[in-house]
């Protein structure tokens, strides 16, 4: 596979979505495959954004780890990432603005500053001055002679980019693409050789644009929502198409309006969709249950992010797991679902209305911000819009003669026919209190413990048949492996990737993605982790929740586990390493390393004040008077290099001891 991976860092505003859009939308013109990843703070101007886009000609399932070519919008993007960029790289920048000093670059880098000013001198003339944010046009356009996709396509989506702005816009951007493009030919050399274009157009395309597309597909009338990253891009979605789609959106005032619209939709007779992230539906824990009690199909979007509390509002996780799992109080059918990848969240989306209608249960869908909103190309026909809608067991009219309509009548399946408001003669009461066949409560003068009994067991009658249903999870590679690695989620295509690496490397390796979490396939499961030899979850938390969840429904224990849990998702090298250290019997070194502790003097000086200086050189100390060791770190200044100070940071806690400035 021939592939390259390129980072564009600047500061929020500075352009760079549309920037990393251009790009990676001509890649997926021309053929090749993309998967992009964006880390940003939760801020509109400054901070720091890092977009990684990794191109292929083959199917890529994550952002890689590995990076070849690194565009700097700013100083400060420079100082974080230039380091990153491997041997036969390239580094370009706005030469009139910005510098990278050799020694932070590795041997082997192109270092390539743009003369932004005398590269769009001629456009001048016509066009008049030269916005600082268009440097981006002219990077993108050395990037596309460096990656060797040439400049036809890039051209083609600027012109439809601005479309609606006019020909002049469009002249604009295209001669600053092409100055870009003209520069890096005549000044560097390409790091790649040229792709093999297939020619085959995919989509560019998110997550969660996937769930608002596959609700659509699926037949969903109503969509709630109150905006809470990473889920607010669903509702964003929804808005902009709902005169095409004909689905009502609404946003609400908080959560629980959320849930419980999307709830009384659902009564009513439509189907009916709402999201959130993790503290959101903190707030629709109570109304889960009620839809279970009251047996209402209702999809629930809960897209998980860094927490507690407000947490890491734009960084991933996967934390949320015995939150979903105890939503609302007591025992009710249910079904939990977590899509591993773009595709399988079209095709869980249009599954979980079915079922949701099918069963007459809430179905939770769970993501995390990576899967939700990361673009990758995806091949166009797994968005199938043939959908059959089969609504279950819903009548439209009821005759009297055939006795009283029974909304709860116990039945062998579990599933009762239910009836849409308005239906003559079919009248009954939806309450959250527990009821009998008819819907009378028997929460006070008419109690019943057998009546109880009995329709308990008719809810959970679902949750058998429904099980039956589903298709159980399958190991993946070889089948006398030596390494079974356990994920769920969006880490399916990290550690798909680095199954197959360990695989190539001589450790046979497989692994199990677990897709429906409950009802969950406790015999399947069972079956295929107690044949493996050495086994291990990889999950972006703290506490491996997942292995505790299969340990739960199976008695079986994971050897060891892989964790990450710094708002960053897991990468297929990091993976690798982790599992060859457990192989070794080693446990997960949490020390300050080099690296780490270089970031965290970066992150030191941007919050005090101190931004002219940039961490030189790290060297490792005993206790020399503080409670552990540290990293004795070097500080010089950013333009002239002459020394600038010293930190000391603890290698064990990560505590900054000390920051003194150099005497002039």
């Amino acid at each position: 596979m021939h592939e390259v991976t390129i980072g564009i860092a600047g500061a929020a505003g500075d352009g760079l979505d549309k920037s990393g859009d251009t790009l990676a939308r001509s890649c997926g013109r021309l053929g090749l495959h993309v998967y992009a990843y964006n880390s940003y703070q939760s801020i509109i101007r400054g901070g720091h954004i890092w977009l990684r886009v990794r191109v292929a000609d083959e199917k890529v399932y994550n952002h890689g780890d590995h990076l070849n070519i690194l565009v700097a919008l700013n100083q400060d993007s420079i100082e974080r990432h230039a380091r990153e960029v491997e041997e036969g790289g390239v580094i370009l920048f706005n030469g009139d603005r910005i510098k990278c000093e050799e020694s932070l670059v590795r041997k082997g880098v192109q270092i390539l500053p743009i003369p932004m000013n005398e590269v769009t001198n001629h456009l001048k003339e016509k066009f008049g001055p030269i916005k600082p944010i268009m440097q981006n046009t002219v990077a993108i356009g050395a990037v596309a002679y460096l990656t060797g996709i040439g400049l036809e396509e890039p051209s083609e989506v600027l012109k439809d980019t601005f479309a609606h702005k006019g020909e002049e816009v469009i002249e604009l951007n295209i001669g600053l693409l092409t100055a870009g493009y003209e520069f890096a030919k005549k000044n560097s050399k390409a790091p790649t050789e040229k792709f093999n274009q297939s020619g085959k157009r995919r989509p560019f395309i998110t997550g969660n644009e996937a769930f608002g597309l596959a609700a659509y597909a699926a037949g969903c009338k109503f969509y709630s929502a109150y905006p809470m990253t990473p889920a607010s891009t669903i509702l964003h979605w929804m808005a902009a198409h709902q005169k095409e789609t004909g689905i009502c959106v609404k946003q609400c005032e908080d959560e629980l309006s959320v849930v419980n619209m999307a709830i009384g939709a659902g009564i009513g007779g439509v189907r009916a969709m709402c999201a959130t992230a993790g503290g959101g539906f903190a707030l629709m824990t109570e109304a889960v249950g009620m839809a279970g009690i009251m047996e209402v199909p209702v999809v629930i979007v809960e897209v998980q992010r860094g927490g507690p509390s407000t947490g890491l509002p734009t960084k991933t996780e996967q934390a949320d797991l015995f939150q979903v799992l105890g939503a609302s109080q007591g025992e009710f059918p249910r079904l939990i679902v977590a899509p591993k990848d773009i595709p399988d969240v079209y095709q869980s989306t249009v599954e979980a209305f079915h079922l949701a209608d099918k069963y007459q249960l809430p179905v939770l869908m769970m993501s995390d911000l990576l899967l939700s909103e990361h673009p990758e190309t995806v091949d166009p026909e797994v968005f199938n819009p043939d959908v059959k809608i089969d609504r279950g067991e819903l009548i439209t009219s009821w005759n009297p003669q055939d006795g009283k309509y029974k909304r709860f009548r116990f039945t062998e399946s579990g599933v009762s026919p239910r009836a849409l408001y308005g239906t003559p003669d079919a009248t009954y009461v939806s309450a959250t209190d527990d009821h009998d066949e008819e819907s009378i409560l028997i929460s006070d003068m008419f109690t019943s413990p057998p009546v109880r009994r009995k329709i308990m067991e008719k809810r959970m009658r679902k949750v058998d048949n429904m099980l039956k249903e589903l298709a159980p999870p399958q190991l993946e590679g070889p089948k006398d492996a030596e390494v079974t690695l356990l994920c769920w989620g969006s880490t399916y295509g990290v550690v798909k990737e680095a199954a197959e690496r360990m695989t190539k490397q001589g450790t046979k390796t497989n692994f199990l993605c677990i897709k429906y979490l409950a009802p969950f396939h406790a015999k399947e499961v069972t079956e295929a982790l107690s044949k493996a030899k050495k086994k291990y979850s990889v999950e972006v938390n703290f506490t491996s929740v997942m292995a505790k969840l299969v340990k739960m429904e199976t008695g079986i224990s994971m050897d060891g586990h892989v964790v990450k849990y710094d708002g960053e998702p897991l990468e297929p090298k990091y993976v690798v390493e982790r599992v060859q250290e457990l192989l070794k019997g080693k446990q997960m070194d949490l020390d300050v390393s080099e690296d780490e502790a270089r970031e965290m003097v970066y992150h030191y000086l941007r919050t005090h004040g101190g931004e002219k200086l940039r961490p030189v050189k790290l060297i490792k100390e005993s206790l020399n008077g503080f409670a552990e060791p540290v990293w004795n770190v070097e500080l010089a200044e950013r333009i002239t290099n002459k020394k600038g100070g010293t930190m000391k940071i603890g290698i064990k806690t990560g505590s900054t001891y000390s920051f003194e400035k150099a005497v002039d």
